[in-house]
């Protein structure tokens, strides 16, 4: 876009002769946007998808339309709100409860300084473009179906339910004319984009061309056979009028003849809505009941093999009364919607086509790009089945962050079960080497499972800190080492020295105490306890004393010191036992 907007040039001068496109991803940065090539619309058929946007309370998706400077889509729900879409990078950016029904209709001027959207309740709210609602006028009593500016937004007329059309003087919101003489509904309405006309598509199987100065009926057109679902003049230059309703045929009708040229076939299901592209007057886009997305290009008839080529009237010799060229489809989105699609919207320069549907999802497509191979076998072409055989679809890919959370919980049990069946190791007394310490490993860390009660946390107190003596008198260093190598300890401190920066001496020894009581492999072999020092500490597990604030749980169970944790708590049984409280009610 930046480099043709550089290089462009008037009409009426020679073109720049930029690098022709290559279907080679180098190529991408010399692609141009549709105003660049008028007369190649074959360019510009959104063939690709691009994102699909869904608000958190999902509803049906009734109306898209693009902000005027095309950077936004503006939507308008089921359940009457207004959602707002960044138009690059297609996230959410804004949403506002804008009517208290469903949205039916919703457009801008053309000046670019209104927005008028209409619900389910005949009501009508005036917009600004920063959403501030400026007035709501009753406009009818039956649901507005549809809503068009007139060239120089003065006026905007709408169609109901009621069978009626009405012309209201926007400045004022006061209603100036009624047009009757559709014998059913009024779906769809549209204001000429530079002349005084109207057109009207209705329950009765009827086209009507309206003066809105007399409010007379001009003429009417019979070429369907059931309800029309949406009429619309060509925006460029204004000859052509497009129709589409539930026969499954769109119709192109030219205003200078006043008949059908074009019948637009292929959908299999009803026409609900079409769009024209804003700068290809020959690239019509349709919308079907079953979730289709069709696009037509009128000079291109597209004849499948087998069927018999028709005749442009244009190029018969007796155009008014030739009959109407068939043209089939240059593009089929088969899979674009899962249900019915409620509106189609082009953006402003061409490139970008928005879809809003009944399946609550609203959807981007735009052109493919140089060397875009996999666009033609995505689901949304060739359905889900045939896409995830083709390996193009992933099934799954829809369920990745609930697979995810799954998994990251079946690892977190799965890491607790593990937890459990640790084997346990010969833990030791911290700061006393060579000294076991049941339920303790050598950091001071649990082992075998999670303890109650560790030393130093709760109102566990931590031992004493042992330090290596450095000022005691009498005692060499080298023959303290000796001694604690041949598993002897130092005598102890000579009176007077307790309270100069060391420990006190410990208590004697009681009276007959016998070392053979203390469990086997707690003391070093060949051990002697010096006189004066008291014995080791009983072990965890034993009925007598013990560390306070460490019990014994498991020693009945086998000798093992070894507690473990219970299994971990299923959450089907919580949910049951939540159910059975009345709190949870089972899904219907």
């Amino acid at each position: 876009m930046v480099r043709w907007m550089r290089n462009r040039q008037p009409r009426y001068k020679s073109a720049v002769q930029l690098e022709l496109e290559r279907p080679s991803a180098s190529y991408i940065a010399d692609m141009l946007p549709p105003p660049a090539k008028p007369h190649n619309p074959a360019d510009a058929i959104p063939a690709k998808w691009l994102h699909s946007s869904t608000n958190k309370a999902r509803h049906a998706i009734n109306v898209v339309r693009w902000t005027t400077e095309g950077r936004r889509l503006l939507t308008g729900s089921y359940s009457g709100e207004f959602t707002l879409w960044n138009g690059m990078a297609f996230n959410f950016e804004t949403i506002m409860q804008a009517h208290d029904v469903a949205i039916r209709a919703a457009t801008y001027s053309h000046n670019e300084d209104w927005l008028v959207s209409a619900c389910n309740d005949g009501v009508i709210k005036y917009w600004q473009p920063n959403f501030n609602n400026v007035k709501a006028i009753q406009a009818h009593h039956d649901p507005i179906r549809g809503i068009s500016f007139s060239p120089n937004d003065s006026k905007f007329v709408t169609a109901s339910d009621d069978a009626t059309l009405k012309i209201f003087d926007f400045a004022g919101g006061v209603e100036e004319a009624t047009l009757t003489g559709h014998n059913w509904d009024a779906k769809s309405v549209d204001w000429h984009p530079t002349k005084g006309l109207l057109v009207s598509g209705s329950k009765d199987h009827q086209v009507k061309l309206w003066d809105p100065r007399t409010g007379r009926c001009l003429t009417t057109l019979h070429g369907h056979k059931n309800t029309l679902a949406k009429t619309l003049f060509e925006p460029c230059r204004g000859q052509l009028l497009a129709t589409c309703g539930r026969d499954q045929i769109a119709r192109v009708f030219d205003l200078r003849m006043m008949r059908d040229v074009c019948l637009l076939k292929g959908h299999d299901k009803e026409i609900s809505t079409l769009t024209w592209h804003p700068i290809h007057v020959a690239l019509l886009s349709t919308g079907g009941n079953d979730g289709s997305i069709y696009h037509y290009l009128l000079n291109e008839p597209s004849t499948p093999p087998g069927t018999t080529v028709s005749i442009s009237p244009y190029d018969s010799l007796d155009p008014s009364n030739a009959p109407a060229q068939t043209i089939y489809p240059a593009h089929r989105v088969q899979h674009a919607h899962d249900a019915p699609v409620w509106s189609l919207d082009w953006h402003p320069l061409g490139h970008i086509l928005a879809s809003g549907s009944n399946d609550r999802a609203t959807r981007f497509w735009t052109r493919p790009r140089p060397g875009d191979a996999d666009c033609n076998n995505d689901k949304y072409h060739i359905g889900e089945a045939a896409a995830e055989a083709q390996g193009t679809y992933d099934r799954r890919g829809g369920r990745k962050t609930l697979r995810e959370e799954e998994e990251q919980e079946m690892e977190d049990e799965a890491d607790g079960l593990i937890d459990q069946k640790m084997p346990s190791r010969q833990p030791v007394l911290p700061g006393i080497p060579g000294l076991a310490m049941p339920g303790l490993g050598n950091d001071g860390t649990s082992v075998g499972g999670a303890q109650k009660n560790t030393l130093g946390v709760g109102n566990v107190p931590p031992p004493p800190p042992f330090t290596v003596p450095n000022g005691i008198p009498n005692i060499d260093p080298a023959e303290f080492a000796k001694l604690i190598a041949g598993g002897k300890l130092p005598p102890p401190l000579p009176p007077g020295m307790a309270g100069q920066g060391l420990p006190p001496p410990p208590p004697p020894l009681p009276p007959n105490f016998d070392l053979s009581k203390l469990p086997p492999g707690l003391l070093p072999p060949n051990f002697q306890v010096p006189h004066g020092f008291p014995p080791p500490p009983p072990p965890l597990g034993g009925n007598a004393g013990g560390l306070p604030g460490i019990g014994n749980e498991n020693s009945g169970a086998g000798g093992s010191n070894v507690r473990k944790r219970a299994p971990l708590p299923s959450q089907h049984e919580s949910l049951m036992e939540e159910q059975r409280k009345g709190k949870y009610r089972p899904v219907r």
